[in-house]
């Protein structure tokens, strides 16, 4: 029969599984060429839009209330914590809330957290003189309680009775829970107060949410107005696309790459670099015994943050070429000089808000992340597309704030990053994906601040649509303004 020698041990290799891998600077190697050799004159920037709603366009329909108020059950203080845009889901919330149970909401208080480390108050991003009197007739609201209440509880916060509420409870709980203890003591505290509301309520607390977000609050006069200066001046310089820029929210700072444990190409320094910033960040989190890793199911399940290259190269195969003006809202980019570098070739109109504005412009705003976060958003949502990489709070916020502003369309590209076969092609029915899917409705459980309709907006009849004129509608928008990848596994 023979005999088997035993001095040879066969090599098992295991082939790292399809999308596993970041690979990106491999195929931005390969088509490159071709890049560099299109002379396309025409921008997928002045026809990217062409879906239309078959059921018409959609109407802001949040309207303030003309009665008066009854009197209040008492007063409720929450703290907000987070960041810019999670913090706005806590005023809203607390909006609803204090509507809801007949109460007089205390002006927030801002939690200091170790991520953001941003100090600012209410005052500071928001205009809260105008928040105050746009809600006189729905809820009220004041910037501190009154002495009379706060001598019952010594002059001391820490004696108030302070509701430890479950994330996402019904709006009953309010009602069952938390109302009798505000009649009988007449000042609660909710503390934290983050995602502490369903997002399925009665429509009269839909209403309140709405009112909240798109009306009542407006960024501070400092905010708002380096925010609308650097719209301008992304139009100016963009004029020739007829005014029209692209916005990205580009996730790929340190922290954000360290959080989700992906492996890019930056070798040992950048797994030294990220274990670093993971125990500074999140102390023991990662390190816990019996957590196991896995950076190549991360990727293939789409949970990697996109580089700069990977948002370029998904840009130029749909269609955007070199003279696209795209503005860029981020953080600062980990590594940034060797990871920003291609985007800059692919995209050599690329700016920021470093660049729009002059450092005596920025420097009221430079600690402060939040507030440089607002003027982001406020570029952001003048842009005519929006490119989201990442998700979190900031791209949601935007994307019902756009199909808000823009008849129910977003306007937002959305990449799914689990597949990705064929480049171009795939790139292009992305881009058609995201357009047809621009007019989305709220389904049960789903963000009322990510999709506005049907609670915050009404149909409007193309009739109506067609007699709005382009002037009426931006100069509606202003007023506003003042009122208010399925991709390859690279």
């Amino acid at each position: 029969m023979g005999s088997v020698s035993f001095d040879v041990v066969p090599i098992i290799s295991h082939r790292p599984s399809p999308g596993s891998i970041y690979r990106s600077p491999k195929i931005y190697a390969k088509l490159r060429p071709e890049m560099n050799s299109e002379n396309a004159s025409a921008d997928a920037i002045s026809t990217i839009w062409k879906h239309s709603y078959k059921g018409g366009k959609w109407r802001t329909c949040t309207n303030r209330s003309s009665g008066g108020l009854l009197d209040t059950n008492g007063y409720i203080y929450i703290e907000a914590n987070g960041g810019l845009n999670q913090q706005r889901t806590s005023i809203c919330n607390a909006v609803a809330v204090a509507g809801y149970l007949n109460a007089t909401l205390v002006i927030p208080n801002f939690h200091f957290h170790s991520i953001w480390r941003d100090p600012s108050k209410f005052k500071d991003i928001y205009d809260e003189d105008y928040f105050i009197s746009t809600l006189e007739n729905d809820v009220r609201v004041v910037n501190k309680v009154p002495a009379y209440i706060m001598e019952r509880f010594d002059q001391n916060m820490n004696n108030v009775y302070n509701f430890r509420i479950k994330a996402w409870s019904p709006i009953q709980y309010y009602r069952d829970a938390v109302l009798p203890r505000l009649l009988e003591e007449k000042f609660i505290r909710i503390s934290p107060f983050a995602n502490r509301l369903s997002f399925d309520a009665p429509p009269a607390v839909q209403r309140l949410r709405c009112f909240a977000n798109y009306e009542a609050l407006r960024f501070s006069s400092a905010i708002l107005t380096l925010g609308e200066t650097l719209v301008a001046r992304m139009k100016d310089r963009s004029a020739s696309n007829g005014g029209k820029y692209i916005s990205v929210h580009l996730r790929f700072e340190e922290d954000m790459v360290a959080f989700s444990c992906c492996i890019y190409d930056g070798g040992e320094e950048e797994i030294a670099d990220m274990k670093v910033a993971r125990e500074r960040g999140w102390k023991g989190k990662f390190t816990k015994r019996g957590r196991v890793i896995r950076p190549g199911a991360i990727r293939i399940n789409g949970k990697c943050p996109l580089t700069p290259l990977e948002v370029g190269l998904m840009l130029r195969g749909m269609g955007f070429n070199r003279s696209t003006y795209i503005y860029l809202a981020s953080g600062k980019i980990y590594n940034a000089e060797r990871n920003m570098a291609p985007l800059l070739e692919m995209f050599p109109n690329l700016q920021t808000k470093e660049i729009l504005a002059s450092n005596a412009e920025l420097a009221p705003f430079k600690n402060y992340s939040s507030r440089m976060a607002a003027i982001d958003y406020t570029v952001c949502v003048h842009s005519e597309v929006f490119v989201t990489t990442q998700g979190g709070n900031f791209p949601h916020f935007l994307m019902g704030h756009r199909r808000y502003l823009y008849g129910g369309h977003s306007k937002t590209i959305k990449p799914d990053k689990r597949k990705w076969r064929s480049f171009k092609r795939q790139m292009l029915n992305m881009r058609s994906h995201s357009d047809s899917k621009g007019y989305e409705l709220k389904r049960p459980n789903d963000s009322i601040y990510m999709f506005p309709c049907p609670d915050c907006m009404c149909r409007s009849n193309k009739s109506e649509v067609s007699r709005s004129s382009s002037a009426t509608r931006s100069a509606w928008i202003k007023s506003y303004y003042y009122g208010c990848f399925s991709y390859p596994t690279f």
